[in-house]
């Protein structure tokens, strides 16, 4: 039984959403990404909503509207992908990481102690699409000894008057605080949409914008836009449509846009996202937590409590009292049944080019603790009761294997047995 950790969900609407565009002759941005865009402000419930063609690209974008630069310092944790410290690179800022607790999330505490008079910027990560802890990120750049620290070196930084909280949501779509969408939790939230994520578009992300009132958010949308088109005051779409040929470049901008063949894609997937995608993985999810809670081996992450719940994008299972070593021989034994599971994250410290930087995994220890013994398994919609036991059964193996000890009990009348 071969199973892949993580395919697109592409079903028959997904391929008349992508054959539509293609019979309308127009695949760069337009129409679909617009309604793209609406999608996203629906099930979010945030201001605006700008699509462009990858997280990485909407992190530039909102660090360098905000008018991050050289000598600046963005706080990040050290357990993330690599993108989360490369946008802050990109704009010639300095990332100060920082360490995680136990449910991978930023510690908060490490980031009142970090932030500094150069500190502009805050982005918070959600592993595997459980939600930081927003309000308390909140109240600390809100408390007015913070707050007296910020040197605002921009007219964003000025409108603002504090350092902005930007939630690195590429794994949360669709995770909620407090009865109400993650993405209200912080000023900027940017998602991904990359081929792996719960809603894909191949490759693609989106900027939701939930700025305080002294903002007009109208003006910031239209700002942005033109920033994801070099500056260019009239996009393709108006010009081909009566708009006229004469254009502007106003600033200098980024090629960042999502052209409307990717949001096809993804507008098909996002209209059944609460009624099928999302609920699938969390079915999923729960299966997972409801077997594997019968074993003291294993740590299970958190899906939902009273504040928060998980856009179950991955489902990372920890393994109690285990070295790095042990858990790389877990995942062969895994994958030697067929089974392609992941980790998620090498802690960036561990990375060359951050060593390279002087970044040291020994700063970090609960950042390494979590990856040392973590397993990222397949969730996904396609996943059928019977593959979900294949995979439980093959973990509990590989367990017993590398640790040679039996912690599992099936009858030989069970649906798998190895």
């Amino acid at each position: 039984m071969k199973i892949p950790f993580s395919p697109p969900y592409i079903d028959q609407s997904v391929v008349n959403e992508v054959v539509d565009t293609l019979k309308t002759n127009w695949i760069t941005t337009g129409p679909k990404v617009i309604a793209m865009e609406r999608e996203v402000v629906k099930l979010t419930s945030t201001k605006a909503a700008i699509c462009v063609n990858s997280w990485t690209s909407g992190a530039i974008l909102m660090l360098k509207w905000f008018g991050v630069k050289a000598g600046d310092e963005v706080i990040i944790p050290a357990y993330t992908y690599c993108a989360t410290a490369l946008s802050v690179l990109h704009c010639g800022a300095t990332p100060i990481m920082v360490d995680i607790t136990s449910d991978f999330c930023i510690d908060t505490e490490a980031v009142r102690k970090a932030i500094t008079s150069k500190t502009k910027v805050i982005i918070a990560v959600d592993i595997a699409g459980w939600p930081c802890d927003y309000s308390k990120l909140t109240e600390i750049i809100n408390k007015k000894e913070i707050k007296k620290l910020f040197r605002a070196e921009s007219l964003k930084q000025a409108i603002l008057n504090r350092i902005l909280l930007i939630a690195d949501a590429a794994h949360s779509l669709g995770a909620k605080t407090n009865g109400h969408a993650a993405a209200l939790e912080s000023d900027v939230t940017i998602f991904s949409f990359h081929a792996v994520k719960n809603v894909t578009t191949a490759e693609g992300g989106c900027i939701c914008l939930n700025l305080p009132g002294n903002f007009d958010i109208e003006a910031e949308y239209k700002y942005l836009k033109m920033y994801t088109l070099n500056g260019q005051n009239k996009n393709a779409f108006e010009k081909s449509n009566g708009g006229g040929w004469r254009y502007d470049i106003l600033f200098q901008g980024l090629k960042i846009n999502m052209p409307d063949i990717c949001a096809a894609i993804g507008l098909a997937q996002i209209r059944k996202y609460e009624t099928l995608l999302l609920p699938s993985r969390k079915a999923i999810a729960f299966k997972y937590q409801k077997r594997f809670k019968e074993f003291e081996e294993f740590e299970l992450p958190p899906l939902f409590d009273h504040g928060h719940e998980s856009s179950y994008h991955l489902f990372p299972l920890r393994i109690k009292n285990i070295t790095e070593q042990q858990r790389d021989r877990i995942i062969d034994e895994i994958t030697s049944k067929e089974i392609t599971v992941n980790v998620h994250f090498i802690p960036l410290p561990m990375l060359t080019y951050f060593k390279r930087l002087g970044y040291k995994i020994d700063d970090f220890p609960m950042a390494y603790d979590q990856y040392s013994r973590e397993i990222s398994l397949p969730i996904y919609p396609q996943l059928s009761d019977t593959k979900i036991e294949y995979i439980v059964r093959a973990v509990i193996y590989a367990v017993e294997k590398v640790l040679n000890k039996k912690i599992g009990k099936f009858e030989t009348t069970e649906v798998v047995v190895f």
